[in-house]
């Protein structure tokens, strides 16, 4: 944590978590397609669509979809030969996956939940192009649980089971590209109330959250399967959702920033009303920059644009106003303007700079008819974007006068946050028709065992070090060492493998996210089996990660490493005790240690280390 000039607590901070995590099963939520990802470059065709907002069963319109509307933008979506019509849009959804089902009452029980008579499944507007449908369907599960934390309990208002949204995979000349390869995979959507009063406990309610759910053994691992959305207020501020915190590492900081950009925001409208500010019209200062230097203006002017500019009365020297890490009220202003395509805001705090002369600053306030007192915001683009963009700006200005806004915001890399759209309301939600209701029963879900009581049990009943017991449990192959150590596997030999060894691996920049579960099975099988020497394990997993087509024993076979019998064993270690002769004459057993890597070394992993050091005693003995 970095050091802070107040605390959260005493400016009356008020958190909640939204814990969004994908489920690890065979088919998607409402078809039987895989939940396998793909390479984009495997695509076959693409679909396209133009969505727009549809009213509620009471005729509203969310404001949030209204705003993204104003975007205009075409979606493109890569489809697979593993795309169903359920996915493209073009077939109703098909009942709800009783995998999924199960897998989100396991989690419901972990949470101390209670998993409601008949769940209904629920239509959510969506138009950012993330789903065809312009819709995200969603199923209220259970309500009323709770967590343990440090610093107290808290509550969990629902589980909700949903469809996960298409992938993003880049923007394009007239919108946004996607993927449907994510489109539909089950996700569980966790929400607590707003118990938590510090940054630290948020974190450490994230965390105790992400333990349950890796207990189940069915979730997704890795980047991108699991966001925290962190809904946060403080006393005089106003509820703003953070959107899309990858790290939990990350989520006692996103708090901390977002409470300090409120505070500041709060003494900056205390401020303005001090100062009586308001709010003016936009005007076009267009001939205010004939001839500018600024590169950003003239290169708007000579494609045809304009530049529009708002006088902000009595905000001089605070729209530049740090209110986070590299962030100002301005940045504010700007993030607004870019929702509808602009590149973003000059203001007067920050000029004359980029280009702006001096006297093109007092040009333009008096073009405005600006005082000392007073700041001005400009937007150079094409006529419409400018207009757009400078009328978003004056919106949040004003906003500014009265405090914090409600909104919704997205995390970025640093731990600070962005403007995304408004809070979603009611308006958002209605009954999804296509898909009959369900009667979940939970009597017959079986509670899974925690991660920290596997723990122990690893040390307890397998032998294992605290430390490894850790890794395997919390790993993301803790349900494949639980199923070859079931098969006969020795737990610590089957612990190292896929802890130690695979992590050796990509330090040494072998592609080991190419292995899959039926690799390293095979490998510990061959092992276990007697076809495949320990030693040989790191070769043979190398050839698998290079060449992932291969067999387990095709790879064996490729790394040179096909077992040999005792015989040849014993041949090749006598061979490596008479060239060390005179050594084994004057140090006996002494030896040892020196000749057994030499002789392994011979054999190259074909033979198992046991059956060598057995080979090298005798041979050593005779010599002795």
């Amino acid at each position: 944590m970095t050091d802070r000039s107040f605390d959260p607590e005493d400016l009356g901070l008020v958190a909640g978590l939204e814990i969004h995590q994908q489920l690890d099963t065979a088919t998607k939520l409402f078809c039987d397609s895989p939940t396998t990802l793909r390479d984009p470059g495997e695509a076959e065709r693409t679909i396209t669509r133009y969505l727009h907002p549809t009213k509620s069963e009471l005729g509203e319109i969310d404001e949030a979809a209204l705003e993204e509307s104003q975007v205009d933008r075409t979606f493109e979506y890569l489809a697979y030969d593993s795309t169903c019509l359920v996915e493209e849009d073009d077939e109703p959804p098909h009942e709800i996956d009783g995998e999924a089902l199960e897998v989100a009452m396991q989690i419901a029980d972990l949470l101390d939940m209670s998993v409601v008579d008949q769940a209904h499944v629920m239509r959510k507007i969506v138009i950012d192009g993330s789903n065809t449908s312009g819709f995200q369907r969603s199923t209220l599960l259970a309500r009323e649980g709770e967590i343990e934390t440090s610093e107290g309990p808290v509550g969990v208002e629902d589980l909700m089971l949903e469809e996960e949204s298409a992938k993003r995979v880049e923007e394009t000349d007239d919108g946004v590209r996607y993927s449907l390869d994510r489109l539909g995979i089950p996700l569980v959507e966790i929400g607590t109330k707003p118990d938590i009063s510090t940054p630290e406990q948020a974190r450490e309610a994230a965390q105790r959250i992400g333990m349950l759910l890796r207990s189940t053994g069915t979730v997704k691992r890795g980047l991108g399967t699991i966001r925290q959305d962190v809904n946060v207020s403080i006393a005089e501020g106003a509820r703003v959702e953070i959107k899309g915190v990858q790290a939990l590492d990350q989520i006692d900081e996103i708090v901390e920033t977002e409470v300090r950009r409120q505070k500041e925001l709060v003494d900056i409208a205390a401020e303005l009303d001090d100062r009586n500010a308001a709010v003016g019209d936009p005007v076009d200062v267009t001939d205010t920059f004939e001839g500018t230097d600024s590169g950003v203006i003239a290169g708007a002017l000579d494609a045809g644009g304009v530049v529009r500019a708002v006088r902000l009365s009595g905000f001089d020297g605070l729209v530049g106003r740090e209110i986070a890490p590299d962030r100002r009220l301005g940045t504010e202003l700007s993030d607004h303007a870019k929702r509808h395509g602009a590149g973003g805001v000059f203001h007067t705090d920050e000029l004359p700079a980029y280009g702006v002369t001096g006297d093109e600053v007092e040009a333009l306030r008096e073009a405005v008819d600006a005082d000392a007192d007073d700041a001005v915001v400009l937007v150079a683009d094409d006529p419409e974007t400018a207009d757009l963009a400078i009328d978003a700006a004056a919106e949040r200005a004003e906003t500014a006068i009265e405090g914090v806004p409600e909104e919704t915001r997205g995390a970025n890399d640093d731990g600070t946050t962005r403007y995304m759209r408004p809070l979603p309301g009611a308006a958002r939600l209605y009954p999804e028709t296509d898909v009959p209701p369900v009667e979940p029963d939970p009597s017959d879900v079986e509670t899974p065992e925690l991660l920290t009581e596997k723990v122990e049990r690893y040390q307890s009943e397998f032998g294992l070090g605290a430390g490894l017991a850790e890794q395997v449990a919390y790993g993301r192959r803790m349900p494949l060492f639980e199923a070859v150590v079931a098969d006969g596997v020795d737990p610590t030999f089957a612990a190292t493998t896929l802890e130690s060894t695979v992590t050796e691996l990509r330090r040494h920049d072998v592609p080991v996210e190419a292995l899959t579960d039926d690799h390293l099975r095979g490998v510990l099988m061959l092992v276990e089996d007697g076809d495949l020497a320990k030693e040989g394990v790191g070769d043979v997993l190398t050839v698998l990660a290079e060449e992932p087509s291969l067999s387990p024993e095709a790879a064996v076979e490729e790394a040179g490493l096909s077992g040999v019998d005792e015989e040849a064993v014993r041949e090749a270690v006598a061979e490596v005790v008479e060239r060390n002769a005179e050594q084994v004459e004057t140090e006996g057993m002494g030896a040892f240690s020196g000749l057994m890597g030499e002789a392994m070394g011979a054999l190259r992993g074909k033979a198992d280390g046991e059956v060598v050091s057995d080979v090298l005693r005798e041979e050593i003995q005779k010599r002795a």
